[in-house]
């Protein structure tokens, strides 16, 4: 079972947009999809980005037909903050995520996890977003935004994942449409990297999307 964990330069950045991109691209390449959402704050009735990630997913693989979107997260908090700010009893225990995990592995093939915020977004006092990707043994998809201030965002986000060892792709979110990404930023990404993909290209890389029929092929930036 292969698993893709979904994370981003910083909050709004489009996660939740592009898991169920995602979600819709590989179903079209005949692989049964299955999505989880470990943690979600914000929750106050009802945790909605694990309810439009569930209803995606749902459309592919009826074995995600009879879940709920509580049954595909592992703890929802109501406060708008880090994993670590909302969870203000303490709650969270890092086992009850991969026990999750490996329940939702058992519906599909492969398997996409969206995390919360960015990559150094706390947990606990010492756990962080990041540390989850090795431990779910996760390829990961950096997404990174169209704004100003990107370009740092990136750079920082990618130095804490080469720093790691941590094999991943990227790709830009077109979110805004903003104008001023033609002269404010992607000059820059074309004169530092040999090749970048935004969100929409990625979508149709084939080669992206057919490795993840092979469960330990892995790719990197």
């Amino acid at each position: 079972m292969s698993s893709l964990f979904i994370t981003a330069t910083n909050t709004n950045v489009g996660k939740t947009y592009t898991t169920i991109k995602l979600i819709e691209a590989f179903a079209t390449q005949g692989i049964k999809v299955g999505v989880y959402k470990p943690i979600e704050t914000g929750v106050v009735d009802f945790p909605a980005d694990a309810n439009m990630l569930l209803q995606a997913c749902q459309k592919v693989n009826p074995k995600f037909h009879q879940l709920t979107p509580y049954d595909i997260t592992a703890y929802t908090f109501p406060l708008v903050a880090s994993p670590f700010c909302a969870d203000i009893d303490k709650t969270i225990n890092i086992q009850q995520i991969v026990n999750k995990y490996t329940q939702l592995q058992n519906y599909c093939d492969l398997l996409l996890i969206e995390g919360a915020g960015g990559l150094m977004v706390p947990l606990t006092d010492d756990y962080f977003m990041i540390d989850l990707i090795p431990l779910f043994k996760a390829q990961t998809l950096l997404v990174a935004s169209d704004t100003l201030g990107s370009i740092n965002d990136t750079l920082l986000s990618m130095q804490a994942l080469q720093s790691r060892n941590i094999a991943f792709k990227w790709c830009v979110n077109r979110r805004t449409q903003n104008d001023t990404f033609e002269q404010i930023t992607k000059p820059f990404y074309d004169a530092y990297f040999t090749q970048w993909q935004t969100l929409e290209a990625l979508l149709k890389d084939s080669l992206f999307l057919k490795s993840h029929l092979h469960k330990n092929k892995k790719f990197m930036l």
